[in-house]
């Protein structure tokens, strides 16, 4: 069975996250451990005890996320004696997940991984000052008639698709004055449900053009190699292998659409019966189910779900 693993992205993160592992196993706490080390930050701690108004800050999400993915990553190499590459044919992760897979394709190291997201989340968060931008939910709309919404709701400003989750789950993302236009388009549309996101700012639109040239400048200077697996861009929901293509289109993802749904449908177009959701949450695991019903979706996330796992091979 071809098998594909999935990293989560920002929302997924909770006061208690990791922890279990850290419990259990070794590796785990070597895990965290170097991303304490690569960032000289005690983020450890913050998964762990809070507090949860911190952990959410974008700049601590983002490497909190990916340390815990790349602990279960870890962990099921170690414990199974076998290699991601061995065990799947595709990664992909949603939005700061495709750093979470780059890592644990070897693409890039851990530390340099976390690294670089400690950058990005502060490039974001400072991209637009708080309170000017906004993000939206339109649930019961699909993304073409969510690009028409969003195009309408622009005007004089910024509004567009941030992520297509998955069909009748779209995201919009630009200025606050926009994004509340949006919601009452999508509302007269028939939207079953469309409402403000609690994020501090207004990710994957336009306005985050800075964050995008701040990126630019840290990629360039990483050190990114060939990863063992193919790795699904969120950009262009295509696989992609090469490290030059992989930097132009992390640059891109900025301020692009996270093409969650078409990313899903491609893997199952390659043949993709298993879908592997590795850190913390089941949201991915939920979206597969929505996507592709065909899809075999799990998640894995404590000590229990990764001797199911291990089991299941």
């Amino acid at each position: 069975m071809k098998r594909a693993f999935v990293f989560p992205g920002q929302g997924s993160q909770a006061v208690g996250m990791g922890k279990e592992l850290a419990t259990a196993y070794g590796h785990a706490r070597e895990v965290f451990e170097e991303v304490d080390d690569a960032l000289s930050q005690g983020l450890t701690r913050l998964m762990f005890e809070g507090p949860e108004d911190e952990l959410t800050l974008t700049e601590n999400a983002q490497p909190a996320l990916m340390a815990v993915s790349m602990a279960v990553v870890r962990i099921i190499e170690q414990e199974g004696g076998r290699t991601l590459a061995e065990l799947g044919d595709f990664v992909a992760g949603h939005s700061l997940g495709e750093y979470s897979a780059l890592a644990a394709t070897q693409a890039l190291t851990l530390g340099d991984t976390a690294q670089l997201l400690k950058i990005r989340g502060q490039a974001m968060q400072k991209a637009v000052p708080v309170g000017e931008g906004a993000m939206a939910a339109l649930l019961g709309i699909d993304i073409d008639d969510a690009d028409d919404i969003a195009a309408q709701a622009a005007e004089d400003g910024v509004c567009s698709a941030a992520n297509d989750n998955a069909p009748g789950q779209v995201v919009v993302s630009g200025d606050v004055k926009a994004v509340e236009r949006a919601i009452e388009l999508a509302k007269d549309r028939g939207a079953k449900r469309a409402m403000l996101l609690p994020v501090s700012a207004p990710f994957h639109c336009a306005l985050m053009e800075p964050a995008a040239r701040e990126m630019e400048a840290a990629l360039a200077d990483a050190n990114l190699s060939k990863p063992v697996l193919p790795v699904i861009s969120n950009v262009s929901a295509r696989a992609v292998e090469e490290p030059e293509e992989i930097r132009r289109l992390l640059v891109e993802q900025v301020t692009g659409t996270v093409r969650w749904r078409e990313s899903m449908l491609h893997l199952g177009a390659q043949g993709v019966e298993g879908l592997v959701e590795l850190g913390t949450g089941k949201v991915l695991t939920g979206l597969a189910k929505r996507i592709d019903r065909s899809l075999q979706a799990q998640s894995v996330a404590t000590p229990d779900d990764v001797e199911a796992f291990l089991k299941s091979l």
